[in-house]
């Protein structure tokens, strides 16, 4: 496709052209401004004046945020190796080399948040002190699409073909007790004392007591006092003494005062562990920075 136009009676205004740059690759005005440090509604005018100036739309606007329309995408090359001009020339005015600034907003559930994210945002903060992240650890699944985060950790890997998804690794899970408990059970208990012992799921019934009987258990409601949709919840509990759990081994085998509970020789759970984002935020050098660095992390975990 060919975008054609009188580049003699176009006025080239550098603030219009940066604009649409950062609102194409942070994919709303929301963010963009945000990024920007300006209103969305000045933000807006400016994407607004460009388009009137060029003669043609650059979004169509996709539930919360915006898509490049096909002269969209033509124009963003161009305007890219504008943008890495202006700051490769900033850079050297100001002695600098390579800097990304900005927000990164990366969601994960609790555990992984809690228990494995932290010491990676760490060395990140050290070698990208200019990129800010923001977490939300939640069990729930936060919308790509809608640019409710700009990175996901999942331990499922999504169908949407406007996602990008990059294996991270495979993790195990066993059942994990209480030294103090597994004691007080029998040390390792049988099958027996696991079926009068106490466990913690996010319902009751719920699925571990499902997955449990299948491995030759016989437990029941009563085996399920206690139940929190708080996976760190859950695992304070197990910490205490008070129930089992199921958690992966980076982190129940990390934890001095708890053990596992082995039924069998097999592990309870195995899942991969993959990391999205959306292919228009894969072009933002910031969100590809934390994308290939958490890749990097995770392989050497």
């Amino acid at each position: 496709m060919h975008i054609r136009m009188d580049w003699k009676s176009i006025t080239f205004d550098w603030n219009r052209a940066r604009a649409f740059l950062v609102t194409a690759e942070e994919g709303s005005l929301a963010a963009a401004a945000r990024s920007m440090g300006m209103t969305q509604p000045t933000l807006g005018r400016q994407v607004a004046a460009l388009e009137s100036e060029i003669g043609f739309d650059l979004f169509t606007r996709r539930g919360r945020g915006l898509e490049l329309t096909p002269n969209g995408i033509k124009l963003l090359e161009h305007v890219r190796l504008m943008g890495d001009a202006a700051n490769q020339f900033s850079l050297s005015a100001s002695g600098k080399s390579d800097v990304i600034e900005g927000d990164v907003s990366i969601t994960a559930s609790e555990l992984l948040a809690t228990f494995m994210l932290p010491r990676m945002i760490k060395t990140l903060r050290e070698v990208e002190p200019g990129i800010d992240i923001e977490i939300h650890s939640t069990n729930e699944v936060r919308d790509l699409n809608r640019r409710e985060a700009d990175i996901a950790i999942r331990s499922v890997r999504p169908t949407q073909p406007e996602l990008i998804a990059k294996k991270l690794c495979s993790v195990r899970g066993h059942l994990y007790a209480a030294k103090s408990y597994s004691r007080q059970l029998g040390h390792p208990p049988t099958i027996d004392e696991l079926n009068k012992a106490s466990f913690i799921d996010t319902e009751n019934p719920g699925r571990l007591m499902e997955l449990l009987n299948s491995r030759g258990l016989n437990l029941n409601k009563q085996n399920f006092p206690v139940i929190s949709n708080s996976h760190v919840v859950q695992w304070e509990l197990v910490k205490q003494g008070v129930v089992i759990c199921a958690t992966v081994e980076e982190i129940g085998d990390n934890e001095p005062l708890v053990e596992r509970v082995i039924i069998s020789d097999l592990p309870l759970i195995t899942m991969d562990l993959w990391l999205v984002t959306h292919n228009e935020l894969r072009t933002s050098r910031r969100i590809r920075r934390v994308f290939d660095f958490l890749v990097s992390e995770f392989s050497h975990n």
